[in-house]
Formats: C-alpha cells, structure tokens, sequence
C-alpha cells in the first residue's frame, strides 16, 4: 500500500479527464512503474530538443525543438501524475513503487536542466540548476526521514520547475522569430537556479523549526 502522507498535493488528480485517463491506463495492463520509467524517456526528449534548440541554425528547425521540448516537459509531468493515480486510484501499487516513483524524477530533472545549459552554450548553469533541484527533493526528504510531514513546497518545487521551462520555450519561440535568440532560456535558468535556492533555504529551515517544536513538546511533556 503506498504511503499517502508522502503524496504531492495535486489539484488536476480531482479532473474528470485525469480520472478517465487513470482508468484508461489501468484497463490496458499499464503498470504505475512502467509509467514512471516513461517519465525518464520524456525528460531525455525534451532535454535532447533543447540541446538540439541551440545546436541548428533554421528557424524553422529551431522553433520545432523548442516546442518539442516543452512538450517532454508537459509529458513528463504527465506521467509523474498517472503514474500515482494508477498505483492509488486503480489500486496497482507495486512493493518497489516508491523507488520508481522518487528516482526518475530526479533522473528527469537532471536531463532537462543540463539539455538546457548545452542547448545555451551555459552547460556549468544547467549542471548547477540541476543540483539544487535535486537538493529541493533530498531536503524534503530530510524532513519525512525525521518524522516530520513532507513539505513540497516552493517557490521552486517540480511543478513549477516544468511549468518555468515551458513558457521559457514559448517566449523563446518568439525570440527565435523574431530577433533569433533564446535568452528566455538562459533566464529561465537563473530564476529556477535562485528559486531553488529559496525553496531549500525554505524547507530547511521548517525541517529545523520543527525539530525545535518537537523537542519543546517532549520537554513539556515531561
């Protein structure tokens, strides 16, 4: 039985397409993990486009990536939701779900952001927006492994990291057009580096305030 105190908090898992889409999946024999393992091929598309995004010198070419590659984005969203409504709502779970459902994300982000620091000629800003989106993850981590409720959230959390990157390629898109940069990506990067950076500043030192309150409570208590 999966752990539901150790579930992202997602308002489109309560959409009636959510639900069809759940069911869809669960009728064809389509395992939760394999949804998540789907997860890593999307992230590793979408961060192959935007390298490619920066490698061609059509436009055309260019513009097809970017979209290509926000849509790996979107995709890979996708599936870290199916892949948890099909383990609870369909009742699919696995023995080794929460391995599948933690690793790939943490794979995927790696993908994205680094196939977005090539793609800009700024590997060094992509390898280190990776770091701290993983370090968001393991600081949540911190806080459950210590008895605490898991904190998810931002300014930074995933969600918001792929949501960041998608309109980043769509003003990129525009760019591409019509003065043929993408400077929208390198911000991107900046602000998902600085976010992330608040975000485990954040849930850090909630991990540590609520060390502290536990410990006045078992003072008080005796």
């Amino acid at each position: 039985m999966p752990d539901l105190n150790n579930r992202r908090p997602l308002n489109s898992r309560n959409t009636r397409w959510a639900d069809r889409i759940t069911l869809w999946l669960a009728a064809r024999d389509i395992t939760p993990n394999q949804i998540s393992q789907a997860s890593m091929v999307c992230a590793l598309f979408g961060g192959l486009c935007f390298w490619g995004a920066g490698l061609v010198e059509e436009a055309f070419l260019t513009v097809s990536l970017l979209a290509l590659a926000a849509l790996g984005c979107q995709f890979r969203l996708l599936c870290n939701l199916f892949d948890g409504m099909v383990a609870v709502e369909a009742g699919k779970s696995a023995p080794d779900g929460p391995f599948w459902n933690e690793f790939p994300d943490r794979v995927s982000d790696l993908l994205i952001f680094v196939g977005v620091g090539l793609g800009v000629g700024m590997p060094a800003l992509g390898w280190a927006t990776a770091a701290l989106a993983l370090l968001t993850a393991y600081t949540r981590e911190i806080g459950a492994n210590v008895g605490l409720p898991p904190d998810f959230s931002g300014p930074m959390a995933k969600q918001h990291r792929m949501a960041l990157l998608s309109g980043a390629a769509g003003f990129a898109i525009v760019e591409t057009l019509w003065l043929g940069t993408q400077n929208s990506l390198v911000i991107a990067l900046w602000i998902a580096l600085l976010g992330s950076g608040a975000t485990v500043y954040r849930r850090a030192s909630r991990i540590r305030a609520g060390l502290l309150a536990k410990a006045l409570e078992d003072i008080a208590q005796h």
